[in-house]
């Protein structure tokens, strides 16, 4: 992949054009206005593969409830699986608890405030370290998510979807593209991820919206078609919506749920307290050796506990 624009666009028209944009359109979310360093490192947490629209009224309670990682750190595994809801991928939840603590125990309680230190902590991996770092404490990091990919690969390079997995080269482009200032840097980030969020999207790019519409080596090559078709996660039927539903029924008892309710419509009907949550896990019709495996993975995740009562949420 290259790594210079074709149109070989001064990066500072760029610049100005998309951040220009940013500060006119950028949606008012919360974590971007006088927000802790928990906070940013909470919402990249919860915002990773589940849309803003989801993410807000969980991260919003979240916060009002555990404002530091110390609060955090303190509230029992179960309650934090319980809040995380049906955010999707809970294991995320219990990183982030393992994380705080860390936190707690190794920064006395305060997020830590270097890449290399933030990559650390369990369940942070480049992208957040690096989101962080820049969102948090103004540092020139290079950010790089799928949005940002994507609007990459069509202004620069004129693809019109970046490669399937992230690699080097992209890395150089990004870095190349990140101004030298540091506040610039820091709304260069959000400004592109927002552009990717909003206009330059997957499916229906608004290109007619876009501040760089004119510089765009995508469009001035005549927007050719994707390489190749993006495959989306399938959902209905899969081992990961049979545990979403198991998730839900663990989330809404308060006490072990004994197997036989789990595999027994009938007795389910009986079980008063969680009746629905159950109805919908039996709506799907789950073959035996699919529960099984959900269950098994669950108890292996740490996202659930098997006794002799039944299964519940970890303690």
């Amino acid at each position: 992949m290259p790594t210079t624009a074709p149109s070989r666009v001064p990066t500072e028209v760029l610049h100005h054009r998309i951040n220009a944009w940013f500060q006119r359109e950028a949606r008012d979310l919360p974590w971007r206005h006088d927000c802790s360093a928990w906070g940013i490192l909470v919402s990249e947490i919860m915002l990773q593969q589940t849309p803003v629209v989801r993410v807000q009224p969980v991260w919003e309670a979240w916060m009002e409830r555990w404002p530091t990682p110390a609060d955090f750190a303190a509230a029992p595994a179960a309650e934090v699986l319980r809040a995380w809801g049906r955010l999707g991928y809970p294991r995320r939840a219990l990183r982030l608890h393992a994380a705080a603590t860390e936190i707690l125990q190794k920064y006395d309680g305060a997020v830590p405030n270097t890449y290399t230190e933030l990559l650390a902590l369990p369940g942070v991996g480049t992208y957040t370290a690096a989101a962080v770092a820049a969102f948090a404490y103004g540092q020139r990091t290079t950010v790089v998510d799928t949005n940002i990919r994507r609007v990459h690969a069509r202004l620069v390079i004129g693809q019109a979807l970046p490669a399937p997995a992230l690699t080097a080269a992209e890395m150089t482009l990004a870095a190349q593209l990140l101004p030298e200032d540091r506040d610039k840097s820091v709304l260069w980030n959000a400004s592109v991820m927002e552009l990717g969020a909003l206009i330059c999207t997957a499916r229906s790019p608004k290109c007619e919206q876009c501040p760089v519409f004119e510089q765009c080596a995508w469009i001035a090559a005549g927007q050719p078609e994707p390489t190749y078709i993006p495959k989306g996660q399938p959902w209905a039927g899969t081992d990961r919506q049979v545990r979403g539903a198991v998730m839900a029924v663990l989330r809404a008892a308060s006490s072990p749920i004994h197997a036989d309710l789990l595999w027994d419509a009938q007795a389910a009907q009986l079980h008063l307290e969680v009746t629905a949550e159950l109805a919908k896990l039996h709506q799907l019709n789950t073959h035996a050796p699919q529960l099984e495996r959900a269950l098994a993975g669950l108890v292996v995740d740490g996202l659930a506990q098997l006794s002799p009562a039944g299964y519940q949420l970890p303690a």
